[in-house]
């Protein structure tokens, strides 16, 4: 299994009310020389995190022992720029399991789901409602329930559905990448080139 299982996550979020957060800032360039996804949380938004001597920003959210859970809360234009996979393992590799953002950058979102993080793509408004939630109560719990494919504020029950490839959500539900996908359907690989003509 590739990956964790995902199927209903409710947890406090840490807030980053950022817009157009790019893949450079999630994880700079220097730290791209591993290529197993091990490791790559330690130096996520590293140049936010850390001063030049190695002291923790104590104004930056991740520092700020008010916020925990296992939710990112994005501003719009989550994970543009380039295309590295290592921006989603170091969401990954941090603890993340969903970042929720009102627009997500196509290549960053699908590496997300190639990992077992799910991006869940909510209305600016519901986006600034959460964000507020947050705000005034950081023990503030949110709801993300991938079969039915929602958002949910648990103190106030507000929701909102966000939308999933059928073929993404059915291996975040089982932990399967695209390898255990194609190792599960075995079988019937076996069975459809019986069927062909020799």
């Amino acid at each position: 299994m590739a990956y964790d299982k995902f199927e209903i996550l409710t947890s406090t979020a840490v807030p980053l009310p950022i817009e157009n957060v790019d893949t450079d800032q999630i994880i700079p360039a220097r730290f791209l020389k591993a290529t197993e996804r091990k490791g790559f949380g330690d130096n996520l938004f590293r140049d936010w995190r850390y001063n030049s001597d190695e002291t923790p920003k104590k104004d930056f959210v991740l520092n700020n022992p008010t916020y925990s859970g296992k939710i990112l809360v994005g501003g719009k234009n989550f994970g543009s720029g380039s295309s590295r996979e290592h921006a989603a393992w170091a969401v990954y590799d941090y603890g993340f399991r969903c970042v929720i953002s009102s627009f997500f950058a196509d290549i960053f979102k699908n590496n997300c789901l190639n990992i077992g993080v799910l991006p869940a793509q909510i209305s600016p408004e519901f986006l600034d409602k959460i964000f507020k939630a947050i705000e005034a109560d950081p023990n503030t719990e949110i709801k993300v329930d991938l079969p039915s494919q929602t958002v949910t504020l648990l103190a106030t029950g507000d929701s909102e559905e966000f939308e999933i490839n059928s073929y993404k959500k059915g291996n975040m539900l089982n932990g399967f990448d695209d390898i255990d996908y194609l190792q599960n359907i075995k079988g019937d690989i076996v069975e459809f080139e019986k069927t062909l003509p020799l």
